[in-house]
């Protein structure tokens, strides 16, 4: 049975869309620790919405394990959060960091060397494999089965890399911007199936009855947060401590039950 959700409430998580080309105030500040922020007394997560159960808007504020995660961060230190919602493409490449745009990147993001080599990670937070997911009773158990029909994957992540590595040269493979409209094409019959990450489709199916997960992949895949390269070491700190906390623990078993975590 699951514990009480987490008391940490998300009075003070404001979802901010950034909006292009607007000119910013330069609010940052250097805390007596050390730790950047790009914003005094606010910690800036950048991510992209939805990506259920990891963030997520829900009655008006964004939600989820990423953010609980986060939110012990910045209790710990008695600071806000304000989640940026913005491209992956933006994140993936370290941009949303390197100028200023949040404190730490979030979003279920597996630590690749690429993603390394322009950013630095957290310790690992999640382990995650890749799913196959596909309306009920559709049969699929291997990316094989697949030939000739269309995949559905989202952009710029370890699944759609995976699923182009490895399904058939005839599967017509679909990319779309975020998870939700990729777990809707397989949901509504325009894709045969879909490939993202297990905690993501697993989430989803167990809402939709009408798809389900047939395989799982081993890829290796772990999830970090992430900060500007080189330049807030303090703020990783804070960020492992909270993921190695009994707080942690509490968020996991909030969103996942009694599987161990991490």
């Amino acid at each position: 049975m699951k514990t009480r959700a987490l008391a940490i409430g998300f009075s003070t998580l404001a979802l901010a869309l950034v909006a292009g080309g607007c000119a910013k105030e330069d609010t940052s500040t250097t805390t007596e620790s050390g730790v950047k922020l790009v914003e005094g007394g606010t910690l800036t997560i950048c991510t992209h919405l939805p990506y259920e159960p990891f963030e997520f808007t829900e009655g008006g504020e964004v939600v989820g394990f990423d953010v609980d995660v986060l939110k012990i961060a910045a209790d710990s230190q008695g600071w806000d959060t304000k989640v940026v919602d913005i491209g992956w493409e933006t994140i993936v490449s370290g941009e949303a960091l390197n100028t200023g745009q949040c404190d730490v990147a979030a979003g279920a993001m597996s630590i690749t060397d690429e993603r390394a080599a322009v950013m630095d990670f957290s310790d690992q937070y999640f382990e995650a494999k890749q799913a196959l997911m596909m309306k009920k009773g559709a049969g699929y158990t291997t990316l094989d089965d697949l030939a000739g029909k269309t995949i559905a994957v989202q952009d710029a992540t370890t699944g759609a890399d995976y699923t182009r590595e490895n399904a058939p040269d005839d599967a017509k493979i679909v990319s779309f911007e975020d998870s939700a409209l990729m777990e809707q094409a397989v949901k509504t019959g325009k894709a045969d199936a879909g490939v993202n990450d297990n905690g993501l489709l697993n989430y989803f199916a167990s809402q939709n009855p009408d798809v389900e997960v047939g395989a799982e992949f081993e890829t290796g895949d772990v999830y970090g947060f992430s900060v500007k390269k080189g330049d807030n070491d303090e703020l990783l700190k804070i960020i492992d401590d909270a993921i190695a906390s009994n707080d942690y623990d509490t968020a996991y078993q909030t969103w996942f039950g009694d599987a161990a975590g991490s």
